[in-house]
C-alpha cells in the first residue's frame, strides 16, 4: 500500500462522509416534513445508496485497484468507515444515547441502515465490473 492509495481512499471517504451528511441534512429538513420521519428514513436507505454508487462510479476507477477481492476490501473498509461515521456523528453531534444509536442499525426497528452499509461493501466491486465489461 502507497500514499497515493492512501489520499485516494481517504479522499473517497471524506466525500461519501460529506455526501451522505448533507443527505441526512436534506431528509430532515425537506423530506420528512412532508413524507413522516419513518417513510423518509426508509427512503434514504435507496438514496443514501444511490448517492454512494454515484461517487463511487466517479471516483473508484481513478483509485486504479486491479481485483474483484481488491474492491471488495475497498467496499469493506468504506462500510467500516461510513458506520462509524454514522455513530461519530450521533454521539458527538447529535448527542445520541448509545440505546438510540444502535436500533438505527436494527432492521428490527425499522432502520435499514444497516442495509445501506452492507450494500456499500458491494459498490466499488460492482463499478468496476460494469465499468471493465
Amino acid at each position: 500500500m502507497n500514499l497515493d492509495l492512501i489520499l485516494r481512499v481517504g479522499g473517497l471517504c471524506v466525500i461519501l462522509a460529506c455526501a451522505e451528511t448533507l443527505h441526512g441534512i436534506a431528509r430532515t429538513v425537506l423530506v420528512v416534513p412532508r413524507i413522516g420521519k419513518e417513510l423518509a428514513t426508509k427512503l434514504s436507505i435507496v438514496t443514501g445508496t444511490a448517492l454512494a454508487a454515484a461517487i463511487c462510479w466517479i471516483l473508484v476507477p481513478d483509485i486504479r485497484l486491479q481485483s474483484a477481492i481488491a474492491h471488495l476490501a475497498l467496499g469493506a473498509w468504506l462500510a467500516v468507515f461510513m458506520a462509524s461515521f454514522d455513530i461519530a456523528m450521533a454521539r458527538l453531534v447529535l448527542r445520541k444515547s448509545w440505546g438510540k444509536i444502535w436500533p438505527d442499525f436494527d432492521p428490527r426497528t425499522g432502520n435499514y441502515l444497516l442495509f445501506g452499509v452492507v450494500a456499500l461493501v458491494f459498490v466499488p466491486l460492482l463499478v468496476w465490473i460494469t465499468r471493465t465489461a
